[in-house]
This record gives structure tokens, C-alpha cells and sequence, in this order.
């Protein structure tokens, strides 16, 4: 008895061929533009990482969708699990009438051109840079790659070799020494 012909893999024609598809699989699941498509670039980023684990017992386009499945799976579990819940809520005092946090949904939006321009002035600009730079070497380097130049978790902890859990660890407390470096600098009574 002969053996089935088994799929292959065509990468450079999944884009033409699937991108639509798997958006629209997305974003019934997701239901954020963005999102489904950073879920999609995701499977196909996943997808050529992990060609050479493709069996062929599947059609091409189904592996992709099982890939994205997961993705979306993935997705959903870091947002309800009380672990991706304690990462984005954001501790601002410990004591006194001032005592909270904020989940991060819930953090005060911007308050307009007019407001941002009379806050970003020399002076607030250089106490926070100096605030950041006497930050430990560790801490400077892991909040600079997180809230300035907007990395992902997963590529910070793979290029300093930190678990996600530790890198949330180190924005914490660096932004508890920013906070209360900056009260010293900059907002003196």
C-alpha cells in the first residue's frame, strides 16, 4: 500500500494565499483590528520558525490556523490569568490617604495637546533623565527597552536571558525609584 503524498510548505505564498483568511479567523475571535493582525504576523513568524516540525499529515492552511489558534488561546490566557492581572496593575503609594492601584485599562488617558505641552518643558525633561540614569545599570536598561522603545516582554527577556516574571519585577521597582527620585527632584514642596 502506498503512503499518501505528504503537504508541503510554501512560506513566500502565504501572505497571498492565507493573510486574509487568518485576519478574518482573528478578528471574530479577538474582535481588536490590531490585535488579530499582530496574531497573524505571529503565526507566520511561528510558522517559519517552526517548519521544519511540519509533518505534512496536514493541509497548509490548517496547520497555520492551528498555529494561530494557539496564539489566540495564548492571548486570552494572559489576560485572565490573576499572574497577567498582577503584571499590569500598577502600585502608586503603599500608605496614607494616597494608598492604591490601577489596573492598567484603567490608568488616566491623555489629557490633550494643550496640557502635554506646558508639562513637557527642560526642566521636568532633565530631572527625569536624571532620575532614569542613576537608576541600577539592570533596571535603567530593562525600563529603557520596555516603556521607551516599546520592546515585547518575550524580546527582552530572550535578549537579557530574565523570565517575564522577573522582568516585571525590575519595571516595578525601577518605576517605584523613578517615583520617588522624581518627588525629590522634581515636585518639592
Amino acid at each position: 500500500m502506498a503512503e499518501a503524498p505528504k503537504n508541503k510548505l510554501n512560506p513566500d505564498k502565504w501572505i497571498e494565499l492565507y493573510a486574509d483568511y487568518l485576519y478574518n479567523y482573528a478578528i471574530t475571535r479577538v474582535e481588536n483590528q490590531d490585535l488579530a493582525k499582530d496574531l497573524v504576523q505571529e503565526t507566520f513568524f511561528s510558522g517559519v520558525k517552526g517548519k521544519d516540525n511540519f509533518r505534512g499529515q496536514a493541509a497548509e492552511r490548517t496547520w497555520l490556523v492551528s498555529i494561530l489558534k494557539r496564539k489566540i488561546i495564548d492571548y486570552y490566557r494572559k489576560i485572565n490569568s490573576a499572574k497577567g492581572q498582577k503584571e499590569v496593575r500598577m502600585n502608586f503609594y503603599d500608605d496614607g490617604d494616597k494608598k492604591g492601584s490601577w489596573i492598567e485599562e484603567r490608568v488616566p488617558q491623555n489629557w490633550g495637546n494643550e496640557a502635554e505641552k506646558n508639562i513637557e518643558n527642560e526642566e521636568l525633561k532633565d530631572a527625569l533623565d536624571a532620575c532614569i540614569s542613576n537608576l541600577p545599570e539592570k533596571y535603567r536598561m530593562v525600563f529603557l527597552l520596555k516603556t521607551v522603545q516599546n520592546y515585547e516582554t518575550e524580546e527582552i527577556c530572550n535578549e537579557l536571558g530574565i523570565t517575564a516574571s522577573n522582568l516585571w519585577v525590575i519595571i516595578h521597582r525601577a518605576r517605584m525609584q523613578l517615583r520617588n527620585c522624581m518627588e525629590a527632584k522634581w515636585f518639592i514642596n
